[in-house]
């Protein structure tokens, strides 16, 4: 039997024909001297029905991976061989990639915005525009992040299993090396778009204002690998459960974390990098006097593996070097094992970037 046609897709007040690809820009203010700034979304409408999925980054200005990711899967997903619709914001805060910086012009978090509004603040009106013209259009969706400036963060998925259980899936199929269990936070995209009855998973890789080959291509093997979970893409000759090793090998669940913050000031020489297992003790560096020969070690406090990193080798006491992920219920059945009194070892909130010193 014949496909009856698709229907547009329509956004912003235009339409989108199925299998095709357009750039569509939503209208979002003027700047100070009145040039406009839109908000561009590529909208890949595929020929047969399928989920609508989302891919936004740059909603922190200064967070450059993801704009080269979306630039490089926007290369691979072809309308016509795809099932569903593919929304993708390369850049959603322009004002803060134009000023290379992770805030707007009036020094507000984005990603404490949402759900915003349409006559709000500017960070308001923007999230307001994001979230019902794209986000709420879609079933699930990846928010594309990196560490700030002067930090490094292993490619890796964030996401609340308890609040949001259907990122689990996601998270598995997406396949990096680890996911971190992460509550919402409040004015978050992810929050927001929860409320909306919409899965995302945050997708954290490399540092601001640089662009790092290994978390962009881990970034977007991961998309790839979420639409062919869901049957957006074929994968030529086979399933999913015919792909290589490397697309469904599962990642490792982390429910605690913990930052290992400089014990003095001084000159950090790092012993260790991101993605390094360490078992409790294992030394990660030495903060040296840069004035004499003392200097002293840097130990971990659990076992784990280290998920984010300082880039500057100069520190103040208190600054924080190495992100430590670990699961709470390996770490109890070791001490089981062992005999072993649990050590004096709580996990942190995991922090938004702005507010790790």
């Amino acid at each position: 039997m014949p496909v009856s046609p698709r229907s547009p897709f329509e956004i912003g007040g235009q339409h989108v024909a199925a299998g095709t690809h357009a750039l569509v820009d939503l209208p979002v203010s003027k700047l100070s001297n009145y040039t406009p700034i839109t908000l561009p979304v590529h909208v890949v409408h595929g020929l047969e029905g399928g989920p609508t999925m989302f891919i936004s980054a740059a909603v922190h200005g200064d967070e450059l991976n993801g704009v080269e990711a979306i630039r490089r899967v926007l290369r691979f997903v072809q309308p016509t061989a795809l099932r569903g619709t593919l929304l993708c914001v390369p850049i959603v805060n322009a004002y803060g990639f134009i000023g290379r910086s992770r805030y707007l012009p009036d020094r507000r978090d984005l990603n404490r915005s949402f759900p915003g509004s349409a006559n709000g603040s500017l960070a308001a009106r923007l999230a307001h525009i994001l979230l019902s013209e794209v986000i709420r259009r879609s079933n699930f969706g990846v928010d594309l992040h990196t560490a700030a400036v002067h930090r490094v963060n292993l490619p890796q998925i964030r996401a609340d299993f308890v609040e949001r259980p259907g990122c689990r899936a996601l998270a598995d199929a997406f396949g990096v090396q680890v996911v971190l269990e992460s509550p919402e936070r409040n004015g978050s995209l992810r929050a927001a778009a929860g409320l909306a009855g919409v899965d995302v998973l945050v997708y954290e890789g490399g540092e601001g204002l640089r662009f790092d080959e290994f978390a962009i291509k881990a970034a977007v093997e991961g998309i790839g690998r979420i639409m062919v979970s869901r049957g957006m893409l074929e994968l030529p000759g086979g399933d999913i459960e015919q792909a290589p090793a490397e697309m469904r090998r599962g990642p490792v669940f982390a429910d605690a974390s913990k930052w290992v913050r400089a014990p003095d000031g001084g000159v950090f020489r790092s012993a260790r990098r991101i993605g390094h297992a360490v078992s409790d003790g294992d030394l990660l560096g030495c903060v040296a006097n840069p004035y004499d020969e003392s200097e002293v070690e840097v130990r971990a406090p659990c076992r784990g593996i280290i998920i984010g990193a300082t880039t500057l080798p100069i520190v103040n006491m208190g600054d924080a070097l190495f992100h430590i992920a670990w699961t709470r219920e390996h770490q109890r059945q070791r001490q089981r094992a062992a005999r072993a009194p649990a050590p004096d070892l709580a996990s942190e909130p995991v922090m938004d970037e702005d507010e790790i010193i």
